[in-house]
Order: C-alpha cells, then sequence, then structure tokens
C-alpha cells in the first residue's frame, strides 16, 4: 500500500500499484494509454474517446458531471482519477466513501507535466512517464509564435463564453504568444457580450470544436459582427492537455505558422 496526496492536499492509501483503475478524466485516459495502462484501466467515461482502438475495452461509467454508481461497484476499483474542474465535488464526496480518489487539478502547462509525473508514480510508469513529458517540452519548442496577436478563444454561444484566466488553454495561448483581454474578467470561463467582442481590439476570434460545436458555417456570424477580426476554427480536442500535446504542436504550427 501507498499513502499520497493528491493535488488538492487530501490524502488516500491505495495500492502500489493499482491494478484496477477509473478515469474521469478524458485527457488524463488518454494519457494513461499512452503510458501503457491499457490493462489496468477498467472504467472510463463516455467522453473518454481516445485512444479510439482502446478504450473500448473499458467500460462507460457514465459522463464527466453524472455517474453510474451501481457500474464502478461493480468494477471495484483501487483507485479512482478525478479532476477538480472536470469533475464535480459531489462525485469526488460520493466515491470517496468507497475508494481512494485521486484528485488532480491541472491549469497550466506546469500542471500538467505534474500530472503527468504523479500518475507515472501512482501507477509505476516513471520511465514512461518521464519520456512523455520530455517529448512533450521538446514540441513545445517547436509551437508558432504569433507575436502578442489579440485573440478570444471561445467555447459556448448563447450566452457567448471565452475562456479565462487560470485554465490551461489560456496557458497553451500564452505560451503561443496570444494575448487574451479576457483574463481580466472574473471567472474561469466567463460570458461575453457582441459589444465585448468589439471593445477587445481582437486580431482573431478562436472557435473551438467542444464543447459548442463551431463549424464553418459560424465563421459568416462571426465576420459580420467583427468584420476586421479573423475567425478561425480551431479543433477543440487540440487544446486537451496530457499525451494530446505531442499531436497539438504539429497541428499548432500547420494552423498558424506563417
Amino acid at each position: 500500500m501507498q499513502t499520497i496526496q493528491d493535488h488538492l492536499n487530501r490524502t488516500l492509501t491505495l495500492p502500489h500499484p493499482p491494478k484496477r483503475i477509473i478515469s474521469l478524466v478524458p485527457a488524463i485516459t488518454e494519457t494513461m494509454y499512452h503510458l501503457g495502462l491499457e490493462g489496468k484501466i477498467v472504467g472510463r467515461t463516455r467522453f473518454c474517446i481516445h485512444p479510439k482502438d482502446k478504450v473500448q475495452q473499458a467500460i462507460n461509467i457514465g459522463g464527466t458531471k453524472e455517474i453510474k454508481l451501481d457500474r464502478i461497484h461493480e468494477l471495484k476499483p483501487d483507485l479512482i482519477i478525478a479532476e477538480k474542474e472536470e469533475n464535480t465535488k459531489e462525485i469526488v464526496e460520493t466515491l470517496e466513501q468507497f475508494y481512494p480518489v485521486f484528485v488532480f487539478e491541472v491549469k497550466s502547462i506546469t500542471d500538467v507535466y505534474r500530472m503527468i509525473a504523479d500518475v507515472g508514480r501512482l501507477t509505476e510508469r516513471e520511465a514512461e512517464s518521464t519520456n512523455l513529458v520530455e517529448g512533450i517540452q521538446r514540441e513545445i519548442l517547436h509551437i508558432p509564435n504569433v507575436k502578442c496577436k489579440r485573440a478570444a478563444y471561445v467555447i459556448w454561444q448563447r450566452p457567448y463564453m471565452v475562456v479565462g484566466k487560470d485554465t490551461y488553454i489560456q496557458s497553451l495561448l500564452t505560451e503561443m504568444g496570444f494575448t487574451n483581454p479576457f483574463t481580466a474578467l472574473e471567472g474561469r470561463y466567463p460570458a461575453v457580450t457582441e459589444e465585448d467582442f468589439r471593445q477587445a481590439e481582437l486580431d482573431f476570434i478562436l472557435l473551438a470544436t467542444e464543447p459548442y460545436p463551431f463549424r464553418e458555417k459560424h465563421i459568416a456570424e462571426f465576420q459580420a459582427m467583427l468584420p476586421d477580426v479573423k475567425p478561425v476554427i480551431v479543433d477543440g480536442e487540440m487544446f486537451w492537455y496530457g499525451a494530446k500535446m505531442i499531436q497539438a504542436a504539429a497541428y499548432f504550427r500547420e494552423k498558424f505558422s506563417g
């Protein structure tokens, strides 16, 4: 057994290494598969869709905000992975009555490295986790720098919602050289108006394909609203943290270079 503190400084005791893991966090699920843990992942949410050729081996236990507790009990996990933003406090409090629940908190690129290292430490995949972190760090050196262009990353409409401060996505935008004027607002995902967009003096408006499914058809809507701003559809999955960051670096080079 091992006694360990999670990212919220909660102390938990679990087997070392755990043999039956449920992940409630899509990006961490993908990362664990990348570390070679497919034989130990017994459950995942329906939003855990990567890697597509492996996730079907794990039982769907519901969503990130609502779970099927009976399925979790049937799986008898010895470790459940959660994340402070991705999952609700109520879910964690329910599950920790029965199982060790390790809660991560990922708000920056630095937090991602800590997450990967801790997953490796929890599961005896230290070498694999170190290799992944080093690979991501190499790729980040080669992502494009847009030289302080002003951008909003839009995740919802009616109301419009954007990425704000203290988020992994904002950390990544900063790494790419974008200035996000909406980090001055309260909240991590503040609601904004058309007038807010106009006053922000934007160069780009980044329309994410998730959680709201912005598509090419929305380009004209934003061009009409903001004729001097370039709207760009961006693949929301490329803004997942963890193993996806290797693939994302090449995507950003193609999308924003030149």
